[in-house]
């Protein structure tokens, strides 16, 4: 198995303390981000009625707004970079209000696009990579339990908000449903101000330097003597200088690593997922409307997601546990690739399911596949990269897979509309999902193997230089001794004949 990766923080993470009151907040982004996009499907039919649009074209609104939340992971994670996760968060919560209000006033199928899909997706965006980015620098070795735990929001706010819009809907109309849940989701900047900053505190004294260096310099830009600055001074200097010379694009890479495309593990990672999402969203966005169409009364078709929910946040935590422990850890991506694969073969046996009981056995073993793919998404990528640079990989991650996450419900409102069944949707979302777990069991097979293989041949080059360095050192104490015997021989030779006259000498008097 590949070693761990390094983790490349400054300081060290707490594991525990106030970092359970950031995944108490990151419970509350992390479960608006993913669950909501998924219940407001409860108000597709009614919207496509009123409207008159088509499966396909009202699957487009989740569909938009999903594809923002995870295309907005860039320029969330620069903003992260940038201004830390609080203040983010707090910002995509008033966004993802404004845009739910606003869509209680639209008038076209084209706005609710806009106000649902961009507006507010974008506000999910900047509230999901934060919250997951911050769990990253408050735990390490109960990171995957943290990550379990925040994890879990997202079928609890499933669970809540499936019976609560068809509640709103059924006392307020869409529009009205709209409004409250803009005024809801809200609440993510209450779980932004949860997010304490956590690293390393810039030192005063070093600034102090810093400044005084370039009054410095100031003082002696009119001199030719350059020298009399002392050498700190100049060391200071000269980093703030070159970082002051970096172009656009490398300034743009300090947020954005581009060199993770380079790395192998987050390449097959990268191409997985994106073959992963184009099946992955769709069948929970089209399961209430197939149970509608089953001829199931409106509270049961809600209460599947409700089903779903429930398993999924019991899968969660108890996918993380598991994850954590000393037997899977070390192969965390086979236990994902797994998790992916039992995911399809749910959606491969759902149209065998004709009947309400037949929906609710789906429901329950789709809430436990999508659980635990959900519990380890982001736990396997900073198993790969390491914290240092899950920032970077998570937006780079996001912005590459919003185009499948775009075209996955559309593709399966298409199949609907061609066909006038739902089983040709839950097929193609079965198929294309265990191919996706299949290539990611085979491919992570191959990365460890040479993994292995680079570790062993690092060891041998470390032992060969060893040796050299031996050798060299025997070498060079061997050379010193024959240059003081060299240097010595010179100054001993007349030592040598001034004792043997002084031993002439005695003798000379001792035969006397």
């Amino acid at each position: 198995m590949s070693p761990p990766a390094n983790t490349g923080l400054a300081y060290t993470a707490p594991d525990g303390g106030w970092g359970w009151a950031v995944v108490f907040g990151a419970f509350i982004s992390i479960g608006f981000s993913y669950a909501f996009p998924k219940a407001i499907a409860i108000f597709f039919k009614e919207i496509q009625d009123f409207f008159g649009t088509s499966y396909s074209e009202i699957a487009w609104v989740s569909s938009i707004m999903l594809a923002t939340t995870y295309g907005g992971g860039p320029v969330s994670s620069i903003l992260v970079n940038r201004f830390g996760s609080r203040p983010v968060v707090i910002f995509g919560g008033l966004l993802c209000g404004i845009g739910m209000i606003s869509a209680a006033f639209c008038t076209s199928i084209l706005q609710l696009y806009i106000c649902v899909g961009v507006i507010s997706g974008f506000g999910l965006a900047l509230n999901l990579q934060p919250s997951v980015i911050i769990i990253g620098k408050y735990f390490l070795k109960r990171r995957p339990i943290a990550n379990g735990l925040a994890m879990a929001g997202s079928p609890v706010m499933l669970c809540t908000l499936a019976p609560l819009n068809q509640f709103l809907f059924d006392n307020f109309g869409w529009r009205g449903s709209f409004f409250i849940l803009g005024a809801i989701l809200l609440n993510c900047c209450v779980a932004g101000a949860l997010f304490r900053p956590i690293g390393m505190v810039a030192d005063p004294a070093q600034k102090q330097t810093i400044k005084q260096a370039e009054k410095t310099v100031k003082e002696q830009s009119n001199k030719s003597s350059v020298e009399m600055v002392h050498p700190k001074t100049v060391s200071l200097l000269s980093g703030t200088e070159e970082e002051e010379d970096k172009d656009c694009c490398e300034k743009f890479n300090k947020y954005l690593d581009f060199s993770l495309f380079k790395h192998r593990g987050f390449l097959i990672y990268l191409i997985g997922n994106v073959l992963m999402f184009l099946g992955f969203f769709a069948p929970i966005v089209f399961l209430a409307p197939y149970a509608k169409h089953l001829d199931v009364d409106e509270y049961s078709a809600a209460f599947l997601l409700s089903i779903l929910a429930i398993v999924d946040m019991i899968a969660r935590p108890t996918t993380g546990i598991i994850a954590n422990s000393k037997w899977v850890r070390p192969k965390i991506q086979y236990f994902f690739s797994f998790s992916i694969a039992f995911n399809g073969a749910c959606h491969l046996l759902c149209p065998l399911a004709t009947g309400y009981t037949g929906l609710v056995i789906y429901a329950v073993f789709f809430g436990l596949a999508f659980g635990m793919v959900c519990a380890m998404l982001f736990e396997t990528l900073m198993d790969l990269v390491g914290a240092a640079r899950f920032t970077s990989a998570v937006g780079l991650v996001t912005i590459v897979e919003c185009c499948t996450i775009l075209l996955g419900p559309p593709i399966g409102g298409t199949l609907i509309d061609t066909f006038g069944d739902y089983k040709y949707m839950f097929i193609k979302c079965g198929a294309v999902m265990v191919l996706a777990g299949t290539f990611l069991f085979i491919m992570n097979y191959y990365n460890y193997r040479m993994l292995a293989k680079e570790e062993k041949e690092r060891k041998a080059m470390e032992e060969t230089l060893k040796d050299n360095k031996h050798i060299r050192t025997e070498t060079e104490d061997g050379n010193i001794w024959a240059k003081e015997k060299m240097q010595d021989g010179p100054e001993v030779e007349p030592l040598r004949d001034e004792k043997e006259e002084l031993k002439k000498e005695v003798n000379g008097k001792s035969e006397v």
